[in-house]
């Protein structure tokens, strides 16, 4: 499976591991909370990168393709 694709379900199954939102799936995160996070910086490592790659898909509406991945993939 190509790695972009490998990534984006990783993405669509990923939960918050921490925080006031733990447990609660990435792409399901409040938009204000994941732009806090663009603003303060986004956490290293794995976590950092599907974060900003949620505010990249919430900025241009594009949420439903991690859904339908979620859907897919369950």
């Amino acid at each position: 499976m190509e790695q972009n694709q490998q990534f984006l379900i990783d993405l669509a199954k990923m939960k918050m591991p921490f925080g006031k939102f733990q447990g609660r799936f990435l792409i399901d995160l409040p938009e204000h909370y994941i732009v806090w996070y663009k603003n303060k910086g986004f956490p290293n490592g794995k976590l950092g990168k599907q974060m900003e790659l949620v505010y990249e898909l919430q900025l241009n509406g594009l949420e439903d393709i991690v859904r339908k991945i979620q859907r897919d993939f369950s």
